[in-house]
């Protein structure tokens, strides 16, 4: 039915954040330093985990490779905004947005998963502390960080399933500064509202499934620490503090692009500002400034760091 006039489209160009130059030249800024605070943070906090011995622990295991996702997601899209807004060379291929949007998933879908893997580490870290070290093994925490990888893969082939196959054959301007799954659909020269359904529903299900799932645990954690006050209580609220915090900070954002019933575009680019851009500045400094362990633990990395190149 379409044969006739069929052009497939081989690239798509990004609209950005705005057309304005002096607001882009901003954003540039913006973004340069924001990318590079996000690069110093992850990394530390990554080297710092893999290097200390004091802190080869389940919890400082989780928490350096959510510091490593964190900094994949925003490699995965920020440079490329910062490049195009300097060039002004604001297209990607049809291939590289498929790319994008295939990684995006896969990283999305695994730190959910790993967020959950967090909260049963410190559920059986304060309601089962004699038999933490037992339950929580360096195999069990491989195995639940696999899951997590395993789970984001399938997650995200399974968009790709319902969108890989649909014809594009008319326009190619993405409203958005990154290839973003719904405004890709929405490009298809086919009727797209089941497919629009059936990928809302996928996200949809492991975005609140997950979140619930983590709303319970500490739930129950809380009231168990309440039950059972003791000195360490403080300590124990202080870390979920911050394991709570991160949590609303990720899937806040989610949630609502895929509950709100009327989505507008200059509020979905706010929310991939703060995916992208804020959430992971703000993962390592809830983490740290919460964690007194870690703190010493990066002073001491830092020390050695400045020690060595005294020596060479």
């Amino acid at each position: 039915m379409y044969e006739e006039n069929y052009t497939e489209v081989s690239e798509f160009v990004f609209l950005g954040l705005s057309a304005s130059r002096p607001i882009q030249h901003f954003l540039l800024a913006f973004s340069t330093v924001f990318y590079i605070t996000i690069c110093l943070g992850n990394i530390l906090v990554v080297f710092t985990v893999v290097f200390d011995p004091h802190l080869h622990s389940p919890m400082y295991f989780f928490l350096g490779n959510l510091s490593f996702i964190d900094l994949c997601l925003s490699t995965l899209t920020v440079p490329k905004m910062i490049s195009d807004m300097y060039s002004g060379h604001n297209t990607i291929s049809f291939k590289g947005c498929v790319i994008q949007i295939f990684v995006l998933h896969v990283l999305g879908g695994s730190e959910m998963v790993l967020l959950v893997s967090m909260a049963l580490d410190r559920y059986m870290a304060i309601c089962k502390p004699l038999r933490y070290l037992t339950i929580m093994s360096p195999r069990m925490c491989i195995l639940l960080l696999s899951g997590a990888w395993v789970i984001g893969l399938i997650h995200s082939v399974a968009q790709l399933a319902f969108v890989v196959h649909l014809p594009f054959c008319g326009p190619n301007e993405i409203d958005s500064f990154y290839c973003d799954l719904p405004q890709f659909i929405k490009l298809t020269c086919s009727n797209t509202y089941r497919v629009e359904f059936l990928v809302t529903a996928n996200s949809g299900f492991i975005s609140t499934g997950t979140f619930f799932i983590l709303i319970i645990s500490y739930i129950y954690i809380l009231f168990t620490v309440w039950k059972h006050s003791s000195r360490g209580s403080s300590k124990a609220l202080s870390t979920l503090s911050a394991h709570i915090s991160v949590v609303v900070l990720f899937f806040g954002p989610c949630i609502f692009v895929y509950m709100w019933p009327f989505p507008t575009v200059s509020v979905d680019k706010f929310l991939a500002i703060l995916d992208f851009m804020i959430t992971p500045i703000l993962n390592p400094i809830i983490y740290t400034l919460r964690n007194k362990d870690m703190k010493l633990a990066m002073q001491r990395f830092i020390n050695q760091l400045l020690s060595l190149r005294k020596i060479s």
